[in-house]
This record gives structure tokens, C-alpha cells and sequence, in this order.
């Protein structure tokens, strides 16, 4: 199973900063420990960098990471808050016929309503789902290659 980390990176800052990236190793270890053999693509992994980032290399990795988007098998959105480029990369995934699952309070949000196929409100449930095994049957009854 191939699965794409999506998630806020700037949200809704106004200067070149990131909000706190810190539930990205989180998710991608519990992902690797309960869902072993699955590829995980952490777009800030390889692009540490990227608010330095001139506008056409920006451009081409913004481009390419929501074209990813329609070729893996999952997005794992996490969505704490309102994010533009979270939002684009599931519309992607969803136009795709791909599967996403959201962590996201923002379950009256049109975006994370409509687009998301499984939505947990915090990481917590997420993690219950993943160590409980309803994940796992989840992506199975949506023909996810698990």
C-alpha cells in the first residue's frame, strides 16, 4: 500500500513559516509498525527546505506532490486546521478514486466532509483504529491493497 502523508505545512501564516510539524514522524511510525510493507511519502521529508525554495522549483514540487496524489493508494490527510494545500492534494486523490483518511476536527468543513472516505477527529482515535485492526478492515472493504 502506498500512502501520502498530507497535512497543514503553512496553513494560514502569512510569512514563510511552518506550523508544527511534529505529527509527521508520529503518524509515519505508527503507520510502519501497525501496516508493515507499506510505502510512506512524507513530502516535508524531501523537502526539508522548500520555504527557500525558488518559485519555479516550488511550483514543480507543489505540481508534482498533487499529481502523487493520484497515483498512491491512500492520503493520509491530517487537517488540524484550515490548509489549502492539504485540501488541493485530497481533491486530487479523490478525483483519482483514491482512498483518503482525514484526522481532522473539522468534520462539518466541505472539504474534510465530502472528500474524506474514513475521518477520525484526532490522532488518538486514529492510532485506536490502526492498533484495533478497524483501519485495516476499513481499507480492505474499499479495496485498498493492504
Amino acid at each position: 500500500m502506498r500512502i501520502f502523508l498530507a497535512g497543514i505545512m503553512q496553513g494560514s501564516h502569512q510569512s514563510a513559516v511552518l506550523h508544527d510539524q511534529q505529527y509527521r514522524p508520529r503518524l509515519k511510525n505508527s503507520l510502519e509498525h501497525h501496516l508493515p510493507g507499506c510505502e510512506i511519502y512524507d513530502p516535508l521529508a524531501d523537502h526539508a527546505d522548500s520555504l527557500e525554495y525558488g518559485e519555479q522549483r516550488g511550483r514543480d514540487v507543489f505540481l508534482q506532490h498533487n499529481r502523487m496524489c493520484g497515483e498512491v493508494d491512500v492520503v493520509l490527510a491530517c487537517v488540524p486546521e484550515a490548509s489549502m494545500g492539504t485540501a488541493i492534494e485530497m481533491w486530487e486523490a479523490y478525483r483519482n478514486g483514491k482512498v483518503i483518511i482525514t484526522i481532522s476536527p473539522l468534520a462539518q468543513n466541505w472539504a474534510v466532509k465530502f472528500l474524506s472516505h474514513i475521518l477520525y477527529k484526532d490522532e488518538a482515535a486514529f492510532e485506536a483504529a490502526l492498533e484495533n485492526g478497524s483501519l485495516l478492515e476499513q481499507l480492505s472493504a474499499l479495496n485498498v491493497p493492504c
